[in-house]
This record gives C-alpha cells, sequence and structure tokens, in this order.
C-alpha cells in the first residue's frame, strides 16, 4: 500500500524531501527504486509495480511530476521536471533501479547526469516519448480531451481491460491534472526530441528500454533509440500497449532482474 507524503520537511519523509510522493515498503531495506510516472498519472499509478518490487526486497519511492497530484508550476521543460526531483538524491542517496514511465521515461533521462556514482544504476524506461515533433499537435490535443472529460474506471476498464485498481489510479491522476500542465508539457519542450539524451549515459547506469507494440499504441520506435550505444539496450512487447505497468509488469521485473544488473 503506498504511503502518501505531502510535506517539504525532511524529517517528514525520512530521508527524502518533496511536494508529494508516494512510499512503499522499508526505508532499511536493501535495495532502493525510484519510480517516474507519465503524463497525467500520479505516484499511486505504480502501485502494482511498487508491490512487486518490495516483495524483491526494494524499497520504492515514487515522487509526484510538476504539474500533478494538484502541484503547480510555471516552467515545465524536462529539465526543469529533472531538477524538480534532485532532492531525492540529496546526500548522494543512490537507487538501484530508476524507472520512469512514457514522460517519466524522457524525465529520468534528463536525470542521469545527477545520479550519484556510489554504485551501478538500473534505469527502465517504459515507451519513452522520445521523438514526438511530428505528432506534437494530435498528442496534445488528445490529452487536452483527457483531462477535460476524464473518463471513469469503469469506462477505462471497458477500453483496456485493466484491474479495477489500475483503472481507479489512472482516473485518479487525470482528474489531478489540467490543461494548464499539459499546455506547459508540449509548448515548453520544442522541438520535441531527446533522442540525443542517449550519448551520455554515465558508466555506472545501464539502460533498458521497453517499447511498446506500435500496433497497440506504443511510441517509442526502434529508430529513436541508438544502437550503437554501449550499457543501452532496447526490447519491443509484442501485443502491449503504452501502459506497459498495467499490461505487462513482469517484462518490467524481469528487465530488472537481467544478468549483470548488479541485482
Amino acid at each position: 500500500m503506498a504511503i502518501p507524503q505531502n510535506s517539504n520537511h525532511p524529517s517528514q519523509i525520512g530521508m527524502y524531501a518533496s511536494n508529494s510522493a508516494s512510499q512503499w515498503g522499508s526505508p532499511s531495506a536493501p535495495k532502493k527504486a525510484l519510480l517516474i510516472h507519465g503524463l497525467t498519472a500520479c505516484s499511486s499509478s505504480w502501485e502494482g509495480v511498487a508491490q512487486l518490487l518490495v516483495a524483491e526486497g526494494f524499497f520504492v519511492v515514487a515522487p509526484n511530476l510538476l504539474g500533478h497530484a494538484w502541484r503547480r508550476g510555471t516552467d515545465y521543460r524536462m529539465s526543469t521536471l529533472a531538477e524538480d526531483l534532485r532532492p531525492y538524491l540529496i546526500n548522494d542517496t543512490s537507487y538501484d533501479v530508476v524507472m520512469g514511465r512514457s514522460l517519466g521515461g524522457t524525465v529520468a533521462l534528463s536525470l542521469l547526469p545527477f545520479l550519484p556514482k556510489t554504485k551501478e544504476t538500473n534505469v527502465i524506461l517504459l515507451d519513452p516519448p522520445l521523438e514526438m515533433e511530428g505528432t506534437i499537435e494530435v498528442d496534445k490535443s488528445q490529452f487536452l480531451t483527457a483531462v477535460a472529460n476524464v473518463k471513469t474506471a469503469e469506462e477505462l476498464a471497458n477500453e483496456h481491460g485493466w484491474s479495477r485498481r489500475d483503472c481507479v489510479l489512472q482516473a485518479l491522476g487525470v482528474t489531478m491534472c489540467d490543461s494548464t500542465t499539459i499546455e506547459g508539457i508540449f509548448s515548453h519542450n520544442r522541438p520535441w526530441s531527446f533522442s540525443g539524451l542517449f550519448q551520455d549515459i554515465p558508466p555506472h547506469v545501464k539502460i533498458t528500454v521497453l517499447g511498446s507494440d506500435p500496433k497497440a499504441g506504443g511510441i517509442c520506435l526502434r529508430e529513436h533509440v541508438p544502437c550503437d550505444v554501449e550499457r543501452l539496450n532496447f526490447r519491443v512487447l509484442q501485443g502491449v500497449g503504452h501502459c506497459i505497468h498495467y499490461e505487462h509488469p513482469d517484462a518490467i521485473m524481469d528487465a530488472i532482474k537481467l544478468p549483470g544488473a548488479g541485482l
């Protein structure tokens, strides 16, 4: 069960200072994971994956991005979204796993230079939007429609077949987001082109990109991920849609347990 945290005072949330976050497991667990949600989602959307990680001995922390879960901002550049998460790295706090889904995956890429070098970190990106300049207006319109006409958990279940838990949490995230955030995210990140961030992978970081099936709504295409970069792997999940954490959490756990991941 997620423990929501809503305080700026570090003593209220252990070693972390944040406006808004969820935590699972014990802070004394031998392994740590930092999970970054996608656009119009919230930290609680990681509930299913977080429970699996806790069962594997992780302490899990999931922040809410600027503009989400009622958080307000004026600057929605990718670099600013990443900078906002730096309190989770205070005092060289390191993570065995850093995971980002959709927008959160691109934010995680922007966070790479700040990851402490105290241990190897397995970074897992779930269908991140890396190159969207050609479709950005269509994508923005879809998200604006989503926050203006929030679908119920029942509607999401009928449309996607997700569990009731995931549908409730998805609807909650959309409810706590608004058009100002959508407009800011899309207008402050032009051109939308972030594949170049793969060129600067630190030596202590390994990255696995899990792309959704393009035929099922995947947005991270093979040509968006360089094939000649060390410590970078790409895999397409056939038949799996954009919300990998809801549809195929086992694939995420398999990526965490890849040989050589040190976990």
